[in-house]
């Protein structure tokens, strides 16, 4: 069976993540470690969100065959609670059949168990009126019983703990702590439900401190709570950061902006976008969004940012006239080249692509796996080892440095450069990444994402071949003009990093296997090349074009 509306490529990417996850619990579980800790909780924000993408792209398969939004809302809503109330009746009966483990039943009176139900029932006597009033102030002080029981479940936790160590009553002990845990899990189901009521009424599934934190910096930028009365949340798909991110339209005042963009996401990635954010900001008034709003609390942050209008550069190339087209690249390069001039430090730097390609190889082979190859013979001819050709390439990227560095942007792909035609300017979105580095990062990421758009007919890829070359002329004109003589080959480095590593997004497999070969082809004439002058490297241009 077909999975209808898209929703095929969705999926099996989210397979793949979820096993990924659990593959790398696994290896914690055997080795603890900061990194991989780190790791595993921003993938589960990917995966929060890519599960969200699935269910809005599935009922607005739904809404298309004749059923209105907020009904289809108010059904997803009504399904997600159905499942954490039938959850909570399962703890239940998990909490009884634990007693039978008691050596006796009054051992339990022994700890204040009653807090816990008396938090769940009011918690179960506000769903219908939240759900019947759309009440979202009932709605978050269901969410708020989950973290009232996890308080108490620390402190009957604690105190079961101390008194393992003793060394007696130890089944006893081991058993009421599982009763506690079940009635735990009963407020992980209510803060589950809060937030299905949450999105019955707003309108889009924000977890509680999303809601939180959106609901705060809109009352610190003035707008009146509750947020639904003149505000409206529509999130922005697409993105892979595992940040929450949607625009939020004020229909109320005409003297305040009348949208913003709220971004939500771990604090480390939130708190070096904002940085980033300000130090564009003084480079170049205008060029990124303005910062409107930011909150920390623990390991998550927010933003709240100005609204660009305009299209994204990938809108442009595909839809708009050639003379919009070759105005919106001239803004870019422009841009850039102003950019690169003002930031330029006479410091060698090295953007270090193997190591790049290298973290992110895993991903690739989990869904590509034969593109880890062995020594082969084809006919007369033998190939390396990819292991072999990768360790000369990094011997080859340690010795290739840019003669300066610039500010870059650090993930230049076309969807994040915005082009605004009437105030004829552009603007850059998505900066956490930026940092003083080799300006061919920037370059090589924007070449291959615009080779790698999933465009097939004839005169698009004429489009599409034609401003990859003219970017790619524009970035070797700066590097004449500034003297830098190794640009070819650290291209050569770049661009087979970016071919190899947007393979783990292709699931067309025959386009991943032309990204993929035009990246071995530039690592063999690389590795080829060295012990030469790298002054002489001469670069591939035909691996740009399709």
């Amino acid at each position: 069976m077909r999975i209808p509306g898209g929703l095929d490529e969705n999926f099996r990417f989210l397979v793949l993540e979820v096993r990924k996850q659990v593959e790398e619990t696994l290896n914690f579980l055997a080795e603890p470690s900061q990194l991989l800790l780190e790791r595993i909780n921003n993938r589960d924000d990917y995966i929060d969100t890519m599960k969200s993408l699935i269910e809005e792209r599935s009922y607005a398969f739904l809404i298309g065959s004749g059923i209105d939004r907020r009904t289809a809302n108010l059904m997803r809503s009504i399904n997600t609670i159905a499942s954490n109330l039938e959850r909570i009746a399962d703890f239940s009966v998990n909490v009884v059949n634990q007693m039978q483990y008691l050596s006796d039943a009054r051992i339990l009176a022994r700890y204040d168990f009653q807090p816990f139900f008396d938090e769940t029932f009011r918690a179960l006597e506000n769903i219908t009126e939240a759900l019947t009033r759309q009440d979202i102030s009932l709605a978050f002080a269901i969410c708020q019983a989950e973290f009232h029981i996890d308080s108490l479940y620390k402190e009957a936790f604690d105190r079961i703990l101390r008194e393992l160590g003793a060394g007696a009553h130890t089944g006893d002990l081991v058993t009421s702590l599982f009763i506690f845990r079940y009635l735990e899990r009963m407020g992980d189901s209510l803060l589950n439900i809060g937030e299905a009521l949450i999105f019955a009424i707003v309108g889009e599934r924000l977890k509680i401190h999303q809601y939180q934190a959106l609901r705060e910096h809109l009352a610190s930028s003035g707008i009146e709570f509750p947020i639904t009365d003149t505000v409206e949340f529509q999130s922005i798909w697409g993105t892979r950061s595992g940040c929450r991110i949607g625009t939020v339209e004020d229909k109320g005042e005409e003297d305040r902006p009348q949208r913003v963009i709220f971004k939500e996401g771990r604090a480390a990635k939130i708190l070096a976008e904002k940085r980033n954010l300000e130090r564009w900001q003084e480079l170049m008034p205008g060029l990124p969004p303005r910062i409107f709003g930011f909150q920390q609390k623990d390991n998550s942050a927010s933003l709240l940012l100005e609204y660009l209008g305009g299209c994204t550069f990938q809108d442009v190339l595909l839809n708009s006239e050639r003379e919009i087209l070759d105005n919106a690249l001239f803004l870019v390069t422009e841009t850039l080249g102003t950019i690169w001039r003002d930031t330029m430090k006479p410091e060698p730097t090295g953007a270090r692509y193997i190591p790049q390609l290298l973290a992110r190889m895993d991903d690739v082979y989990r869904l590509y796996p034969r593109f880890e190859r062995d020594r082969v013979r084809i006919g007369g001819l033998e190939l390396d080892p990819l292991g072999d050709l990768l360790r000369r390439a990094d011997e080859a990227d340690q010795e290739l440095t840019a003669p300066f560095s610039v500010f870059i942007h650090g993930d230049f792909n076309v969807n994040n450069v915005i082009y605004h035609h009437n105030e004829q300017r552009v603007h850059f979105i998505d900066l956490h990444r930026s940092a003083d580095s080799d300006y061919v990062q920037d370059v090589s990421v924007f070449l291959v994402s615009n080779f790698r758009l999933p465009v097939q007919r004839s005169r698009l890829r004429v489009r599409i071949n034609r401003v990859v070359l003219d970017f790619l002329r524009f970035a070797q004109g700066f590097a004449a003009e500034h003297g830098d003589e190794t640009f070819a080959a650290r291209m050569a480095l770049g661009l087979l990093r970016s071919f190899f590593t947007s393979t783990r997004f292709e699931l067309k497999a025959d386009f991943a296997k032309v990204m993929y070969l035009r990246s071995i082809y530039l690592l063999e004439k690389l590795t080829a090349h060295h012990g030469r002058p790298w002054r002489d490297f001469t670069l591939p241009e035909d691996v740009l074009v399709v």
